[in-house]
């Protein structure tokens, strides 16, 4: 087996960033020892993560905790979308959606280009698209074209954005209906293989410069000098003793730390099997009617998945770990699929259904739609020193890191080395032409980079681990044993939900459990 002599990134060998039950019984105890760390780091999804990674490539002694799962809340939840700030644009954040464009980068170019990459998008010309709407459109796609450039993302990266025949248009996206179809217009945003996928990166490129990554580990209580913890393995409580203390807890820090504000907003989609819109080869913009700048996103997943989002309605009262998805998010849906498609999609066709919930600051009790509330982050200090960052989103989880961290160094005085995380690259990263010489295929390479041979060799290795683990569905048994060996993973739900996303589907999970048992137990 084969590999090139460099991955032209230098990314951490699998030995130091590997997530295991051993390393984590090892490091909560030291923890419980007495040991205390400079940062300590209350939530383990994107944003938390992201703050354990950057503090620890500062060379400052990190441990990092969530009472379940790596991306076990709004991380794995979102539209796989790494979006460039057109949307902000039409708002008027300016700020935001350069921000925006500029991580998106930054991934694609830098950090994580084996994870994200260019996905075209077609938004078809229907009836009910105006011509006048057609050509604001067209004109923010142009402006979006222009914050790519001016975030210096190259044009190999993105492509321009062009306009398209009903022909083309059609061919792209085979469902649309043809009756007074105009055409299209193609755009391209940054497309992840999966949130999950890329918090696992991040956590993982943490533990390999030193930061202690602990999942099962309940925060009862803050404070700006360490953290009351409890295992929920075994039920122990423990002290963590820390020089600073940054919640990033998303839609649960407001429990953490008083006075913070937020209006959680619910993002659903809808699961489809790919035979039920054709043969995607892009994305869709599918405009809500009534709506000057809003869209319902059509993504295929390359999995034989596509999803179908998403809402964004205002959630009240106590906050679920797992949000349900309500009757009225899916008919919604559903119905503007159909102001576009020439198939029927029905509630029968719906293999399964997720929700997310956006941790949106509430600056001003602003009781308006949690659709027109900024997305821009906030970093605040509690009078007792707990540094808190909410708000932003997935695309920008870095900066938000790296504001907090900030924050956190400068009021606690610790001693830390600059930033270093914009051209950090994460576990398995590697430029695309080394990509795609690695021995291992596509599918392992988009979502393990580096690490895909190691994992197909395990296939070679035990033939038993190189079949799908649920039938019509490409995850092996070799990727379980490597969720579990390398990424952390405890027990089948984290196997299932969020290193592999097979539970997605129901149907899909109940067929792979056994699979996951057995991984575990070897």
């Amino acid at each position: 087996m084969s590999r090139p002599s460099s991955p032209a990134l230098a990314t951490p060998s699998p030995a130091a960033s590997s997530l295991n039950a051993a390393r984590r019984a090892r490091e909560l105890a030291q923890l419980a020892d007495g040991s205390e760390v400079d940062v300590l780091v209350v939530g383990l999804g994107a944003t938390g993560a992201g703050v354990a990674l950057d503090a620890a490539s500062r060379g400052l002694a990190v441990a990092a905790i969530d009472a379940h799962d790596l991306a076990f809340g709004t991380s794995r939840w979102s539209s796989k979308l790494i979006h460039g700030g057109l949307r902000y644009l039409a708002t008027g954040q300016l700020d935001v959606a350069h921000e925006s464009a500029v991580e998106r980068g930054v991934l694609m170019e830098r950090t994580a280009p084996h994870l994200v990459r260019a996905q075209p998008f077609v938004l078809p010309l229907t009836p009910l698209v105006s011509r006048g709407q057609a050509a604001l459109a067209w004109a923010g796609f142009r402006a979006g074209d222009l914050l790519r450039a001016s975030a210096r993302t190259s044009r190999t990266t993105l492509p321009a954005p062009r306009t398209l025949s009903a022909v083309e248009t059609r061919h792209m996206a085979p469902a649309l209906r043809p009756t007074g179809l105009r055409g299209g217009l193609l755009s391209w945003d940054g497309q992840l293989t999966d949130d999950a996928r890329l918090v696992t990166a991040i956590a993982r490129t943490a533990a390999a410069h030193g930061a202690r990554i602990l999942t099962r580990t309940r925060a009862l209580s803050l404070s700006g000098s360490g953290a009351r913890v409890r295992d929920e393995l075994t039920g122990q409580e423990l002290d963590i003793r820390a020089r600073t203390v940054i919640n990033a807890a998303g839609v649960w820090a407001g429990g953490l730390v008083d006075d913070i504000r937020l209006r959680p907003s619910r993002g659903t989609h809808l699961v489809l099997r790919c035979e039920d819109l054709g043969n995607l080869t892009a994305g869709m913009h599918i405009p809500i009617p009534g709506e000057a700048n809003r869209f319902v996103l059509v993504l295929p997943q390359g999995d034989g998945r596509v999803y179908v989002g998403l809402t964004d309605e205002p959630v009240d009262g106590d906050i679920p770990d797992i949000p349900e998805v309500p009757e009225t998010d899916i008919g919604f849906l559903l119905d503007v699929l159909g102001s576009a498609l020439d198939v029927t999609v029905s509630r029968a066709d719906l293999v399964g259904a997720f929700a997310g919930l956006r941790p949106l600051l509430d600056t001003a009790g602003d009781t308006g739609r949690t659709a027109d509330l900024s997305r821009k982050h906030a970093v605040l200090t509690s009078p007792d020193g707990v540094v808190t960052v909410v708000g932003g989103k997935l695309t920008t989880y870095r900066r938000m890191a790296q504001d907090a961290v900030d924050a956190a160094v400068t009021a606690s005085g610790l001693a830390a080395g600059r930033c270093r995380t914009a051209s950090l690259p994460l576990v398995g990263a590697a430029r695309p032409g080394a990509l795609a010489t690695l021995d291992a295929p596509r599918r392992l390479v988009r979502r393990y980079g580096t690490e895909a041979p190691a994992i197909h060799a395990l296939g070679l290795t035990d033939p038993s681990l190189a079949h799908p683990v649920a039938p019509g569905h490409p995850v092996t048994g070799a990727e379980l044993l490597w969720a579990v060996r390398h990424e952390g993973a405890l027990d089948e739900s984290d196997v299932l939900d969020r290193r592999t996303r097979i539970g997605l589907v129901p149907h899909d999970r109940r067929a792979a459990h056994t699979a996951a048992g057995d991984a575990l137990a070897r």
